[in-house]
C-alpha cells in the first residue's frame, strides 16, 4: 500500500509560514488517521488554519496507483 499527502502551499508558502502551518497540518492529520482503517481508497481533504481545502492524503493500493 502507498500513503499519499499532497498540500497545496500557493504560490506564497502559506503567506511566509509553510513551516509553521505544515507542521499544524501534520499534527492534526496525524492524529486524525486513527479514525481510518486505512485501506486502498481511503482518503479525505485536508485544510489549513483558515479551514480551507489546501490538499488530499489517500490510501492506494499499490505505490504505483
Amino acid at each position: 500500500m502507498k500513503f499519499l499527502l499532497e498540500v497545496d502551499m500557493g504560490e506564497t508558502g502559506f503567506d511566509g509560514e509553510a513551516a509553521s502551518e505544515l507542521g499544524r497540518i501534520l499534527r492534526y492529520w496525524g492524529g486524525n488517521l486513527r479514525h481510518y482503517d486505512l485501506v486502498p481508497g481511503d482518503g479525505s481533504a485536508v485544510y489549513d488554519s483558515g479551514y480551507r481545502e489546501v490538499g488530499r492524503w489517500s490510501i492506494s493500493a499499490t505505490a504505483g496507483n
